[in-house]
């Protein structure tokens, strides 16, 4: 008789197998990886172009005054070229794929399951995340080297920058698939944020070579604290006061966007 129970608790232990959030998210993020070296398009957006745009930037760089602001080509190259990556490789091409999945249905059948929402979207984003924090880090190993990049005053700071970066992206990209209808109209529907973002958040200009006015205004714009950190990593010369705004900025933005995506976010095609 107790052979039996045993036996029966065996049997239910291997039909439903206990998982955990992380485990559910890590076979969605391999199922993820799987299909996303499957998409030309998105590789292309989401590996190339963060490494490709830098390198035409630099001579732009060069005719800018930086020095006059105590900034060398490397300090304002390395936080452009990661704001490249977070907006390219992440928010770019993670719009893009939460739309796709979500016309293919595939949104829709994984909440069947053990899945819950926050798991759905987290592990969709896993490998683009990893992707852009791997890219980063290449960035800063060759700016080290070939631009001669001092090591970090104040690491800490540009960690932070960075986490909040990857993070702010991953959720205005599920805020932007919102109102996408399709993968070809991403391109259109980001193209908002990324152009704001290059031209007033410090990615080509460094805000330290804007006028005081509108650089303050600029300050406010979403990606603007992640670029002041990650640079005040480098630099040390952000403040106490200065980092806690940049931070207060960032979260501000992110916890915005978290609230938009579960208020607004589709799980349904736009058909």
């Amino acid at each position: 008789m107790s052979g039996a129970k045993v036996k029966g608790s065996a049997t239910r232990t291997a039909v439903h197998p206990v998982t955990t959030p992380a485990s559910r998210m890590a076979a969605l993020a391999r199922a993820e990886l799987t299909l996303l070296g499957r998409s030309r398009s998105t590789l292309l957006t989401a590996v190339f172009m963060p490494l490709v745009l830098p390198v035409s930037l630099a001579p732009v760089i060069e005719d800018m005054e930086a020095k006059d602001a105590g900034l060398s080509v490397g300090l304002v190259l390395l936080p452009a070229a990661i704001g490249f990556s977070l907006l390219f490789g992440v928010y770019s091409a993670l719009s893009a794929i939460y739309t796709a999945r979500r016309e293919e249905l595939v949104l829709k059948r994984l909440r069947t399951g053990e899945l819950r929402d926050p798991e759905i979207l987290a592990g969709s984003a896993l490998p683009v995340l990893t992707m852009g924090l791997v890219q980063s880090m290449v960035l800063v190993a060759g700016a080290t080297v070939l631009l001669d990049l001092p090591a970090p005053e104040a690491p800490h700071l540009a960690v932070l920058g960075l986490l909040l970066g990857l993070t702010m992206c991953a959720a205005f990209a599920a805020v932007t698939a919102t109102v996408t209808r399709t993968v070809e109209s991403a391109q259109v529907t980001t193209a908002p944020m990324v152009l704001v973002s290059m031209v007033g958040s410090g990615v080509a200009v460094p805000l330290e070579l804007l006028p005081d006015r509108l650089a303050s205004v600029c300050e406010l714009l979403p990606l603007s604290p992640v670029i002041l950190l990650i640079r005040g990593g480098w630099t040390g010369n952000l403040s106490a006061y200065e980092a806690l705004g940049s931070l207060a900025t960032a979260l501000a933005w992110t916890l915005l966007a978290v609230f938009a995506v579960r208020r607004w976010f589709r799980w349904d095609p736009r058909r």
